[in-house]
């Protein structure tokens, strides 16, 4: 896989020294230590994020930071998209998330630059401390499944549950992850999410394509994943 883009966007230490080593002391296991005090968002605090090898028409970045809430990841990761895309300084971009229309509906970040909403889809996934947000346009369904590639026994028990893989193949971990993790993407792309058990979506051997059988839309699956976060994202051109 070529090098992915690695933003440096970590502010200057107390001492004038460039943090160059977050990114990796921020790594799963790492331990990370921040060089302010006080919480992140409301210092400053800016992680590192990759840019992901996506398929064409998907713009997409991981950011890991255990001090950054959830929701201040996801806007700063849409901002460095959309500032990207636009070519005007992240900034000059407002990430907020959209009104929602009814009790239950799930809402999505949107994107204003100069006042005017972006028309672009912004679609985001969280697991623990990592998050990856994507930009498509506004036609595009895209899902997107985020877990770390070494899951604990709970997860694991979920998985096993769930998945009619595991009577048939008992103990290929690989096997049983590759499967789950675009079960999972296929359902986001859905929008119905665990409205849709998870038996009921169906892949192809190559795992290259999935659906699910009351929708006529066939999904494209395409594995992104990076270092030890597995990212597997379902996608059609357009809405069926």
């Amino acid at each position: 896989m070529p090098a992915a883009e690695v933003s440096d966007s970590r502010q200057i230490s107390e001492h004038g020294q460039p943090n160059a080593s977050a990114w990796r002391a921020s790594a799963p296991g790492g331990g990370a230590t921040g060089w302010r005090r006080g919480r992140p968002a409301e210092m400053g605090w800016i992680m590192q994020s990759v840019l992901l090898e996506t398929p064409d028409g998907i713009t997409a970045r991981l950011g890991w930071d255990p001090k950054l809430p959830e929701h201040d990841r996801k806007r700063q990761l849409a901002k460095e998209l959309v500032a990207s895309r636009l070519g005007v300084e992240p900034k000059d971009v407002r990430v907020e998330r959209e009104s929602p229309g009814t009790f239950g509906f799930h809402t999505q970040l949107i994107a204003e630059v100069a006042g005017e909403e972006v028309p672009l889809k912004i679609r985001n996934a969280s697991f623990r401390a990592a998050t990856v947000v994507a930009l498509v346009d506004p036609a595009m369904q895209l899902g997107i499944d985020l877990r770390d590639a070494h899951p604990d026994e709970n997860e694991l028990h979920v998985m096993q549950r769930h998945s009619h893989l595991f009577e048939a193949d008992e103990g290929n971990l690989p096997k049983l992850l590759a499967h789950w993790t675009r079960v999972q993407a296929v359902r986001d792309a859905d929008g119905r999410g665990a409205r849709v058990a998870a038996d009921h979506v169906r892949l192809d051997s190559p795992l290259l394509k999935g659906w699910i059988p009351d929708r006529k839309v066939r999904y494209r699956l395409a594995d992104v994943s990076r270092d030890s976060w597995i990212i597997t994202l379902a996608y059609a051109p357009t809405a069926a």
